[in-house]
């Protein structure tokens, strides 16, 4: 087939202990799905059903690059999470087949604009802008669930230049994976290559450029990111 426009490479994430890479098709995030980070965000964690937000494939940032800090924001924030990565899709999967669908997980950071996302909640806009910006999804090298199974527990953290920022365990879910995969289900026809991004535990804050990130989730993997 001839397009006429050069066609753009396929977003994709590298698979620890093989050559070959994961296909990225779609990038959801769940807000709020930690209790203590909905409680610090001014929420309350036992009224509210999982909501989602999206970022395009081509925000992730991959092999060990760079974070880039983005124009328009003066306020840039980090949110540590675990990835889940979808080897299959459907839609309406019941929660007891879900995670039938997960290839892997890896770890990733939700970077948020929070001023320009702060400003978009006050005025009733959607939050793309302090969301989904370019490099807003940096994201570790994918683990096979048929090597690591599923994690229900282990500490999820995040460092900053050595200073631990973010700390808590994945037993900690509000929605857990397969249910928040179900439900998901019910909105969007999930496919292969889909990531999932899990929330975030208590402890968001700024950051700088120069600083470090390391970060990761016990028995999935870490990450390290320098801001630039």
């Amino acid at each position: 087939m001839a397009y006429v426009i050069p066609v753009l490479p396929t977003p994709s994430l590298a698979v620890e202990g093989t050559h070959e890479r994961f296909p990225i098709h779609r990038i959801y995030c769940v807000g709020r799905n930690y209790v203590e980070h909905a409680r610090e965000m001014g929420h309350d964690p036992d009224r509210e059903p999982p909501f989602f937000f999206m970022k395009p494939a081509d925000a992730i940032v991959t092999d060990g690059a760079d974070f880039a800090y983005p124009s328009h924001s003066r306020d840039v924030h980090h949110e540590l999470e675990l990835v889940v990565a979808l080897g299959s899709g459907g839609s309406a999967v019941p929660a007891s087949r879900a995670l039938d669908l997960i290839y892997g997980y890896a770890v990733g950071l939700d970077m948020t604009r929070r001023d320009l996302q702060a400003e978009a909640k006050k005025m009733g806009r959607p939050w793309d802008t302090g969301k989904a910006f370019d490099g807003s999804a940096p994201c570790s090298a994918l683990r096979r669930a048929s090597e690591i199974g599923h994690p229900t527990s282990g500490a999820v953290w995040l460092e900053v230049n050595g200073s631990v920022r973010q700390l808590g365990n994945l037993g900690q879910l509000i929605w857990k994976i397969p249910e928040m995969i179900a439900y998901l289900s019910t909105l969007f026809t999930l496919a292969p290559g889909d990531l999932v991004f899990t929330g975030t535990p208590a402890g968001v804050g700024p950051v700088e450029r120069g600083d470090v990130l390391r970060g990761g989730v016990d028995g999935v993997g870490t990450l390290s990111v320098r801001v630039v």
